[in-house]
């Protein structure tokens, strides 16, 4: 017998067959549609087919999952799920392959096509985990990193429970194409299905989906960023050539403009100082193009997690999709509501979240593209330690005459630091931030055409865009965190002196491939000219050029390199990424080996106690000020009458006090 409040399904129904068929001749338009209303894009209508899904308890999870994960203790606005923006993809992966249908009947896009990829948009993220990608790229990673394992897996796991547990059904070969359009990888599927449809919801070729859609237009009005996209625009414009989705030559500038605005929000929201995602040495898989989330909440929420794993077993329930189905963002509260005493250090990490004693970020640095590897090689928790010991066995006193502020070093207490400071207090964390495509210029894998020849997609030049394209298109986030503030300033002395070890490493590179420097130890002040030397017919001269160039960059085959010049700047730096001169530490985040920011001023109750203190001094300035001003007339009294200065206090004859001066008429 079932138990009371679940539904059971004695018959499956076929999916692509709850919608009405749309090639019938009585059909004038979808007669049964639900209508969603959403704060970005207005009214979503839906047909039965996908409204069954959204009618799941697989679907309906999404409700309790943060689309932003743990940014949401940092933005306050950011409390929109992934079961909004799930709607928000399916809808306009629907409004696409509709309009393709309709402007270009020659593609022959059928309705089972569009039911598909709008099905694929719906739930491509049915397999997130607690806090969004918080569990795929860090947790999983740390607790089980023998498994290979991502969120589309689980995603095609709880698609497959979806079906069995609510009575729906599809054909194999559908239910395989959904599953390779949410992968965005056509060779999952067992017969040919047209290619361009997989460049709708997870775009392998360029990487412009419905999905970064959707997710720039949400996220940016989560945080009231004002947005000039303009969607529609963007879907109305698109072309099928050659099995590739191309768009208008005019909208090339709104084009980057959303691979842009993607940089933007890993800067302002998702590589938020206490908000980030990306590598974590010691443990965790490097998570490329993911980023939603506050970083030093991140790391004590996995922290968490680790603790409790053992008694809770959380990352076996990925295996289960019942199980699975109930692993929400709530996995917090139950942790927290537990009285088992094995998950008392699990609670106090959590309540440190509460009372915002979080992780603290000791310095932070931006690096190019190319320096990777490097960086991976040189900057780890263990590097970072031994560095401070070295230079503490060096140097036991640090050399108070660096300390910035009058922040000088207590001796003893340096030692204490030095002697239980471990990598276990040190998080080395390394984010790729980019405008899509890694460190190339997302607008060249992108085909374009024009009116004049609408059935022609070619990739454009950049003057044919626009010459202002910035010179870099990735760059690389560095950033060292502790988990007790009391160590701050060691772990910063460390992780400074391998900076050194860095700098001097890519000085030797540089010099190495021919990079040359003035005696100065400065970038020559000559321009480089990055485009290919031209050929001359003569033989040339046989002495080498005394200013070298670079070796030129190889072009893609369908872009132009521009002529580049490379220019000095004062911090030591050629325009252009290439560092010249050692890299220095960064000006703005430098303090002492012994500060500790819960000693900082800016902490409410310092705040309060120096305010306090000062409104005492203050009292004491009014009372010393009351206490002068009635010295002044005494002074004044005595130069009236000297006698009252001699000894004994009054020298007048028999001993009286002195008469009253008579006031004034």
């Amino acid at each position: 017998m079932a138990s009371p409040g679940l539904q059971t399904h004695t018959q499956k129904r076929m999916l692509l067959e709850l919608d009405d068929d749309w090639a019938a001749a009585a059909f004038e338009g979808q007669t049964s549609v639900r209508r969603f209303k959403d704060s970005i894009h207005d009214y979503l209508p839906f047909g039965q087919t996908i409204c069954a899904i959204v009618d799941t308890p697989q679907f309906q999870r999404l409700r309790n999952i943060k689309q932003l994960g743990t940014s949401y203790y940092v933005w306050p606005g950011a409390s929109h799920n992934r079961f909004e923006h799930c709607l928000g993809v399916a809808y306009l992966a629907q409004t696409l392959a509709m309009h393709l249908r309709n402007s270009q009947p020659s593609l022959g896009i059928t309705q089972r096509d569009v039911q598909c990829v709008t099905i694929a948009g719906l739930c491509h993220d049915l397999g997130h985990g607690p806090w969004s990608h918080v569990w795929d790229s860090l947790f999983i990673p740390t607790i089980l990193p023998e498994k290979t394992w991502c969120h589309e897996d689980a995603s095609r796991m709880m698609f497959d429970a979806l079906l069995e547990e609510n009575g729906l059904e599809l054909h194999e070969d559908d239910a395989t194409f959904v599953k390779a359009l949410i992968m965005g990888t056509p060779s999952m599927c067992k017969k040919k299905e047209k290619p361009y449809l997989f460049q709708i919801v997870a775009n392998k070729t360029n990487g412009l989906d419905v999905d970064k859609f959707d997710y720039i237009a949400r996220d940016s009005h989560a945080i009231d960023q004002t947005s000039n996209l303009s969607l529609t625009r963007l879907i109305y414009s698109s072309r099928v050539i050659d099995d590739d989705i191309c768009y208008d030559i005019k909208d090339a500038n709104q084009v980057f403009e959303l691979c842009h605005t993607r940089m933007s929000l890993h800067k302002r929201i998702y590589t938020h100082k206490t908000g980030e995602l990306c590598f974590q040495f010691g443990g965790c898989r490097p998570v490329a193009d993911l980023g939603h989330v506050a970083k030093a909440i991140e790391y004590m929420i996995v922290d968490a997690l680790k603790l409790a794993e053992p008694v809770m077993n959380i990352a076996r329930r990925l295996e289960d999709p019942k199980k699975y189905l109930h692993l929400t963002d709530h996995i917090q509260t139950e942790i927290e509501a537990s009285e088992d005493p094995r998950l008392e250090e699990a609670q106090k990490i959590l309540h440190r979240i509460k009372v915002r004693d979080l992780y603290k970020t000791v310095d932070n640095k931006v690096f190019p593209w190319d320096q990777k590897a490097d960086l991976k090689a040189m900057f780890t928790p263990e590097s970072v330690v031994k560095a401070f010991k070295e230079l503490y066995a060096g140097n036991p006193t640090l050399d108070s005459s660096e300390q910035l502020d009058g922040l000088d070093n207590d001796p003893e207490k340096v030692k204490v630091l030095a002697e239980e400071l471990s990598p276990e207090h040190v998080i080395i964390d390394l984010t790729e931030r980019h405008h899509g495509m890694k460190d190339e210029n997302p607008l060249h894998f992108m085909k374009f055409y024009s009116k004049h020849h609408p059935d022609k997609g070619i990739y454009a030049n950049e003057d044919n865009i626009s010459v202002t394209l910035p010179r870099a298109f990735g760059e690389l986030l560095l950033r060292v965190y502790t988990r007790e503030s009391r160590f701050f300033g060691v772990v910063q002395r460390g992780y400074r002196k391998v900076l050194k070890a860095f700098s001097e490493m890519q000085e030797r590179k540089a010099a190495s491939s021919g990079l040359f420097l003035d005696d100065s130890g400065n970038p020559l002040d000559a321009d480089v000219d990055l485009a290919d030397p031209p050929v001359h017919p003569v033989t040339p001269p046989a002495e080498a050029p005394t200013t070298p160039k670079l070796k030129p960059q190889q072009p893609r085959t369908m872009s132009r390199v521009p002529t580049r010049t490379l220019s000095r700047h004062p911090s030591g730096v050629v325009d252009g990424g290439v560092a010249m001169t050692p890299i220095q530490d960064n000006p703005f985040t430098g303090v002492g080996a012994t500060y500790n920011p819960k000693d900082s001023p800016a902490k409410k109750g310092k705040k309060r106690q120096r305010e306090t203190e000062a409104g005492k001094e203050k009292d004491a300035i009014k009372e010393k000020q009351k206490v002068d001003k009635a010295d002044e007339g005494l002074d004044l009294a005595l130069e009236f009458d000297p006698e009252l200065s001699a000894p004994g206090g009054s020298a007048k004859k028999g001993g009286g006090s002195p008469p009253r001066k008579k006031s004034k008429p």
